[in-house]
């Protein structure tokens, strides 16, 4: 008998929202032919090299994400790691947060506001962060009128996610240990 979606391993359920995502990028009406390519790195994406950090930098990733999101060479890495396991909406969804704080522009923060909300808040978004009810609610609401800080609380329970889930995960892993040797 048949158990539903619930009985499948999250790494199939992940893989099959990407598909489910590429499939309806491809049904979508292309401006241009470039809308054709769809990248799909074979392995992670490693971080230029001429910033590895030190062993004594990487060791304060560990107790310390923020720390970790503010190095190039750390969020490079963090990201990669995230993207092999294919969980990288969480770390993508604060970089566009960072990047809509610095706007200035009324119709740019529009526009990027916009196009957030659309890409990780809104249910079926193609990289849905998870957020709860009330969180979503306060962000809509933020979003009638735009300002430098209608994602922060949203952005706040996904740095909190990251920081209990992912970043243990990514100081387990073998690239975060070949760094601090």
């Amino acid at each position: 008998m048949c158990k539903g979606l619930a009985a499948l391993p999250h790494t199939c359920l992940e893989r099959a929202k990407e598909i489910k995502t590429k499939l309806g990028t491809l049904l979508q009406k292309p401006d241009s032919t470039i809308d054709f390519i769809i990248p799909y790195p074979e392995k992670p994406e490693k971080p230029p090299k001429a910033q590895k950090p030190s062993p004594e930098e990487a060791l304060q990733w560990r107790d310390s994400l923020e720390k970790l999101l503010q190095n190039p060479y750390g969020l490079a890495s963090f990201r990669s790691f995230l993207r092999s396991e294919f969980s990288e909406e969480n770390v993508e969804f604060w970089v566009a947060c960072e990047d809509y704080k610095k706007t200035k522009s009324p119709m740019k923060m529009m526009e990027k506001a916009n196009k957030i909300y659309e890409e990780f808040i809104q249910t079926e978004a193609p990289k849905e962060v998870n957020i709860d009810h009330f969180t979503k609610a306060v962000t809509m609401k933020n979003l009638v009128e735009p300002s430098p800080s209608s994602f922060d609380m949203a952005q706040k329970r996904i740095f909190a996610l990251m920081e209990k889930d992912s970043l243990p995960r990514f100081v387990r892993s073998e690239f975060y240990q070949e760094l601090i040797k």
